[in-house]
C-alpha cells in the first residue's frame, strides 16, 4: 500500500541517522576502553554524564518514542502490516518490542550501576565529539515532530 512505501521511506531515512549515531557512541567508547564487550562498561553515568545523555536520547530514537523520526515510520509501517494481515501486524509489533526491551537493557547495563572496576578513567564527550552527534540528535527529533 502506500502507506507502506511511505513508512518504508521514513524508516530509511530514520535508521540512516540513528544507527549512525549509536555506531558513533560505540566507537567512543571503544576509543575510551578498548573494549567491545557489555560486561565490562558500569556506570558510565557517573563518569560521562554527557555522553551518557545523548546515548540515552538515541536510544529512545532507536526503540521508536514518540516526536521521534522511527515513530512515525514504524507507527506507519504497523499500520500497513495490521491492514495486509493480522499476524504479520502481531510479530512486527512483538519484533518491536523485544527489540526495545533489549534497547533499554543495554543502556541499563552500561550507564547505570557501580562503576566498573575494569574501567579506570573515563573522560566525558569533547566539543568534536559532541558537534558530530549534535546535528544527527537534532534532525532525528525534527523529522519526529515535523514530519511533512
Amino acid at each position: 500500500t502506500i502507506q507502506g512505501l511511505v513508512s518504508a521511506i521514513f524508516l530509511m531515512l530514520a535508521h540512516g541517522f540513528v544507527s549512525s549515531a549509536l555506531f558513533i557512541i560505540v566507537t567512543l567508547l571503544y576509543e575510551r576502553h578498548h573494549t567491545r564487550l557489555v560486561k565490562y562498561y558500569r556506570g558510565v553515568t557517573i563518569t560521562m554524564p554527557i555522553f551518557s545523555i545523548i546515548m540515552f536520547l538515541m536510544i529512545l530514537a532507536n526503540i521508536a518514542v514518540p516526536f521521534s523520526c522511527n515513530f512515525v515510520g514504524e507507527l506507519l509501517s504497523l499500520l500497513a502490516a495490521f491492514e495486509y494481515s493480522l499476524i504479520v501486524g502481531v510479530l512486527a509489533s512483538l519484533g518491536m518490542v523485544l527489540g526495545a526491551a533489549y534497547s533499554l537493557y543495554l543502556y541499563n547495563r552500561v550507564c547505570f550501576g557501580n562503576t566498573s572496576n575494569f574501567i579506570l578513567f573515563s573522560r566525558d564527550l569533547n566539543r568534536r565529539e559532541f558537534y558530530a552527534l549534535f546535528p544527527l540528535v537534532f534532525l532525528v527529533y525534527l523529522i519526529g515532530v515535523y514530519p511533512s
